[in-house]
């Protein structure tokens, strides 16, 4: 894995969503998205949160090393499955309202790169947790980056790109708060 490209394609996507989709779009191997981009992003993000709870609740014990397990696993759980259920929401969604032929690769290449904003602002939760509410402002980003990515990506026309972009940014958003709420409810039960 070569960081140094990962966090090149995270500035881009950040700081010029259009030219960096263009450049994604040239990519011929749609499944690249998930080894150079998505996985090790989940990685960042689980690590984070397992640093930082071992800051928050110390070495006290092997409590604290399962909480912080947890925390990690739980945020790996979100991303992994909200980054699927978006990918899967948005491939219907083309074919629903942009009567698209099914493309679940494009889908997932799309949501992979698009959620961009999300990894960043868990990122520096995980770590950083008493700065959650600019993340939570920050984390609207994912509107614009959509909107550039979605003509290149999808070829919508003008007339529906808001509506689409409205509804695949709100998947982005809400897909992996779900599955972590799942998730953080169902280790609550087992406990």
């Amino acid at each position: 894995m070569n960081y140094k490209d990962l966090f090149k394609t995270v500035l881009t996507l950040i700081s010029s969503p259009a030219k960096a989709w263009e450049e994604i779009n040239l990519e011929e191997d749609k499944r690249k998205v998930f080894m150079t981009f998505v996985y090790p992003m989940i990685g960042l993000c689980g690590l984070s949160y397992f640093i930082g709870s071992l800051i928050s609740s110390g070495w006290g014990g092997p409590e604290s090393f399962q909480l912080a397990m947890t925390r990690c696993c739980a945020i790996a759980v979100a991303l992994f499955g909200g980054f699927f259920l978006s990918a899967y929401a948005i491939n219907e969604l083309r074919i629903r309202l942009c009567h698209a032929q099914s493309d679940v690769l494009l889908a997932q290449q799309f949501a992979g790169y698009a959620l961009v904003i999300t990894f960043v602002i868990w990122m520096i939760d995980g770590i950083l947790p008493d700065l959650a509410i600019i993340g939570s402002v920050f984390q609207f980003y994912i509107v614009y980056i959509v909107w550039e990515g979605v003509p290149v990506f999808f070829k919508i026309n003008e007339k529906q790109r808001f509506k689409f972009t409205i509804i695949v940014s709100l998947l982005l958003l809400i897909c992996p708060v779900i599955i972590k709420f799942i998730f953080n409810r169902l280790t609550m039960i087992l406990n």
